[in-house]
């Protein structure tokens, strides 16, 4: 077939021009959209689009993307046929983004047809769902009292936050910013909150009849009622969730009021995120940036950022990419994030934030130190803390704080205040964000959320028995934990070896530990570290060059059953290596050697 110059000219320009597929459409959230009765989603439109660049039109093709879905649902949809159906942009996201909003309840179908219909414009790169993240308790209403001692003090399940205060660790200097329901004026607690801010911008979710943001970080309440949160959804009285929380961190102590707060001369920025039916991700990320100190348009600036954030929320889906980056500028700033596991007994890949990168996540222990029947689980889990197991009685069987009176409103104080029992991963984070305010109050140098992690996850005690599913390195312990960060950053004590000659060891029960160092000279091609004999349970090794070696910061590993480890680095440094050998089981390990060989 023959085709002519004109035609071969523009099918040429059509082959030179960009071609856009239709926008990525995420469902994994797709249920969240059926909740409230103005279902948000966020849309990425491409860069420099006109689209992404002005609201008209930006408009203009939401219009569209309605229309198609009214034609493509027809009379199968009762909720969009009316012409009242409309989608509207909300705002801007921190990473380009844009939150748009539906003002009818949608079912599943229509979700999916008015986001499918967005992403059909070629200017759309991706569409999903606001998920909505809900508080990660399990809460109850056990009698009212403070029985603390189990998950504060030094038994079998307890944080041994004691010990930590008797060595002087108060928290004092630090801010942690609770990420929550926000906070009430409760007495024993109102005196360690510093000024926060409410990020729910729907009025829905807030209860303030009006969209927006607003100052304070108050918990005014998140009660429900039958169908509010979607079809069939329960009544629901207000949680305290964030009073609790931020209770187990900072309530004072020392007064004669109440109880105790694991840090208790840190102060408290109460960041509101979820209300009513809970709360969109689009403002948590936003909320994450903000109390680390980040900038967001539209908000003042937090003039006192934390160093430490916590996050007892949650939901079912994987790690957003606006979530980790939102998470990413946080870390950037200085600040540790510690996040709730979650309660559904599965494993926490699927909990995000629990899943994302850079955060210091938490699975529940109760009073004997067992796993949590509640805790998500696995590899993605870091360490576990008290959360309570509900099933042990009262008061074992939870982990008390500050509350509130109120069904729906709160009840001011002090006619309103109350210590409660609450069981979750969600009160095991908090215990860990308090453990994170002591170790910064005491360290010689503000710690990295890197070391911080370290020492967490290499202080922690070892379960008193081998949990039924993986919930991390062992129980926090707070304690080792404040002794670690104290010492940070000295110069390393370590038992000097002599190449080719044994060494023993002493007896090595986890997670008791001993340095030793080896001198290296130039030109060596080789260093060999090696452990054996022995007799008992299990033996750790590791290795690091002129430091202290950690598990995020080290040469080398050896961690097989028994005692015969071995580590080999090739064409060593001149210098000094640090090797650290930890017990590793609950029996001890007696008789065992270790031999440095430099060739």
């Amino acid at each position: 077939m023959k085709i002519s110059r004109m035609t071969a000219s523009l099918l040429l320009a059509c082959a030179c021009a960009p071609a856009f597929a239709a926008g990525r459409v995420d469902l994994t959230a797709l249920n969240d959209a059926t909740i409230t009765a103005s279902p948000r989603f966020i849309v990425k439109y491409r860069n420099g689009s006109v689209e992404q660049l002005k609201l008209t039109e930006r408009q203009r093709s939401l219009d569209l993307a309605v229309s198609r879905t009214k034609t493509k649902m027809g009379a199968t949809s009762q909720t969009i046929a009316g012409h009242a159906f409309k989608a509207v942009t909300v705002r801007g996201t921190a990473n380009g983004s844009h939150v748009i909003r539906a003002n009818k309840r949608l079912t599943r179908a229509e979700a999916q047809a008015l986001m499918n219909e967005i992403a059909a414009n070629p200017n759309v790169e991706s569409v999903k769902v606001d998920a909505m993240m809900q508080a990660a308790a399990l809460p109850n209403d056990p009698a009212l009292a403070t029985h603390q001692i189990w998950h504060y003090g030094t038994g079998a399940g307890g944080a041994r936050v004691t010990s930590a205060w008797d060595s002087g660790a108060t928290g004092a200097g630090v801010v942690v910013a609770v990420l929550d329901t926000g906070a009430t004026a409760h007495t024993d607690l109102a005196g360690n909150l510093l000024p926060g801010y409410d990020f729910i911008t729907d009025m829905l979710v807030s209860g303030r009849g009006e969209d927006g943001r607003a100052a304070g970080g108050w918990d005014t309440g998140d009660w429900t009622t039958a169908g509010e949160c979607g079809a069939g959804s329960a009544a629901r009285n207000s949680s305290w969730h964030g009073t609790h929380v931020s209770g187990t961190i900072a309530e004072t102590t020392n007064n004669g009021v109440g109880g105790a707060g694991v840090a208790p001369d840190a102060k408290i920025v109460p960041v509101r995120v979820l209300g009513h039916c809970g709360g969109y991700l689009s403002d948590i990320n936003d909320a994450i940036v903000w109390a680390a100190g980040g900038h967001i348009d539209g908000v003042p600036d937090n003039t006192t950022p934390a160093e430490v954030i916590n996050m007892s929320l949650g939901g079912v889906h994987a790690c957003q990419v606006e979530t980790q980056s939102a998470i990413n500028q946080a870390v950037s700033l200085g600040a540790t994030i510690v996040v709730a596991a979650g309660n559904s007994n599965t494993d926490v890949s699927s909990h995000s934030p629990a899943n994302c990168a850079n955060v210091v996540t938490i699975g529940a222990s109760g009073s004997m130190g067992q796993r949590a029947g509640y805790s998500n689980y696995g590899i993605g889990v870091d360490l576990a803390a008290p959360g309570g197991a509900g099933s042990e009685g009262v008061p074992n069987g939870y982990v008390w704080s500050t509350h509130n009176k109120g069904t729906t409103t709160p009840v001011a104080n002090p006619e309103g205040d109350r210590i409660v029992g609450m069981g979750g991963t969600s009160m095991a984070s908090p215990h860990v964000a308090g453990v994170v305010a002591l170790m910064q109050s005491v360290a010689p140098q503000v710690l990295t959320p890197v070391q911080v992690e370290d020492l967490l996850v290499s202080t922690a005690r070892p379960f008193p028995a081998k949990p039924d599913r993986p919930i991390g390195s062992g129980i926090v312990d707070a304690e080792a934990a404040v002794n670690a960060a104290r010492n940070w950053g000295k110069p390393v004590e370590g038992i000097a070896l002599t190449a080719g000659v044994a060494t023993a060891l002493p007896s090595l029960t986890s997670p008791q530990s001993v340095i030793y160092k080896i001198s290296v000279p130039a030109g060596a091609t080789r260093l060999e570290l090696l452990t054996y004999g022995g007799r008992g349970g299990n033996l750790a090794m590791s290795t690091q060059y002129e430091a202290e070696p950690t598990p995020s910061k080290n040469l080398g590993t050896s961690a097989r059953p028994g005692t015969n480890q071995i580590i080999t680095i090739n064409a060593p440094a001149f210098g000094t290596y640090y090797v650290k050998v930890v017990g590793n089981s609950q029996t001890a390990v007696t008789g065992a050697l270790i031999r440095a060989t430099v060739r």
